[in-house]
């Protein structure tokens, strides 16, 4: 059995092509989609973080609408940028959308992908200490955050407050119990999964990693995983963590299917470079008809590793399709491979 979620990158485009063509079109598009994948049985709704793009940013708005609408799926990211992130006003944030949604959050975080400008965090107020490279920052803004959602009182209180304070240091509100256990790390490499594992965070894995063995995707993938669980286990945290990871997946089932996927996908890992002197491997992508489809995912080592499977989403073309992307593979290929 595995949770299966949706990943949007949340795009707009004034194409005409494009069903969304605003950032107000791809908002409101985000929340129907939740509502339809939690009414078809899809357990999670996960959105990308990317900021000075035609896409979703300041995730917190988002997520508390979805969590007003819905009752059931999980809301979450996939990954929210650490570097552009003060953690304390996050704490807040994210304790008010949890409450909002019941608990429901699934909260990724990172260091963050390559952007649309040179060095954004800047502009957002924010500089590496000295000795420190922008990864360091995004990783000692992550642990203040991790710090502050557990809700042990830190600030001492005014002796002349406005309103009566209870006693002893204050933590910030709003707090939602358990949302500490819900914060996810999105790792490049096989030492991040680690250094996430020790802290107690749960691992994302998306569709490319730091290639550092030239075995295939998958396999690295699965091997990260393994690794991130060794670790997990040696750290000794008291509950059981959770893994995903994120893949391109379409069953051709229809014309409109064969019309968009059915002229051959990047059937193959590709080799880029995310960033100077940092080769990158990236997974392939899977559409066929479900027969052809279930044989194909069965051979994927990381899926089987993982107990979560986010399925990356055409958000641009609409709320309707996007819907019958995801009832697909759970009515004609999850059955067949024992996710359902």
């Amino acid at each position: 059995m595995k949770k299966i979620g949706f990943l949007s990158f949340g795009h707009w485009s004034p194409s005409p092509q494009s069903e969304t063509r605003s950032a107000s079109d791809t908002l409101l598009q985000s929340i129907d989609l939740a509502v339809a994948a939690e009414e078809i049985g899809v357990d999670g709704a996960y959105f990308r973080v990317h900021h000075f793009a035609r896409q979703l940013a300041s995730p917190f708005p988002l997520l508390a609408a979805i969590g007003a609408r819905t009752s059931r799926i999980e809301i979450g990211t996939g990954v929210i940028d650490m570097r552009y992130e003060n953690p304390l006003y996050m704490a807040e944030d994210a304790g008010a959308a949890d409450l909002i949604a019941g608990g429901r959050l699934q909260l990724g975080i990172s260091r963050g992908s390559p952007e649309q400008v040179i060095d954004g965090w800047r502009h957002f107020g924010y500089e590496p200490a000295e000795g420190e490279t922008d990864a360091d920052m995004a990783r000692r803004h992550a642990e203040v955050f991790l710090n502050v959602i557990e809700g042990n009182g830190f600030a001492r209180p005014n002796p002349r407050p406005m309103f009566p304070n209870p006693p002893g240091l204050l933590r910030l509100e709003p707090h939602s119990e358990g949302l500490r256990n819900r914060i996810w790390w999105g790792a490049g490499t096989n030492a991040t999964a680690e250094w996430a594992a020790k802290l107690g965070m749960n691992l994302q894995s998306s569709t490319l990693k730091t290639d550092e063995s030239g075995k295939p995707f998958h396999i690295q993938q699965a091997e990260q995983i393994r690794a991130y669980r060794a670790a997990w286990k040696d750290a000794g945290h008291a509950h059981e963590p959770r893994v995903s990871v994120s893949r391109s997946i379409f069953a051709i089932v229809d014309e409109r299917d064969r019309a968009y996927f059915g002229h051959g996908t990047k059937e193959q890992d590709t080799i880029g470079f995310i960033e100077e002197n940092n080769r990158a491997v990236f997974g392939r992508s899977y559409a066929a008809e479900p027969d052809a489809l279930i044989k194909q995912l069965a051979q994927d080592e990381a899926i089987a590793e993982a107990d979560t499977l986010l399925l990356t989403v055409p958000n641009q073309l609409g709320v309707d399709y996007n819907a019958h992307v995801l009832e697909s593979i759970l009515k004609h290929v999850a059955p067949a491979l024992g996710w359902r």
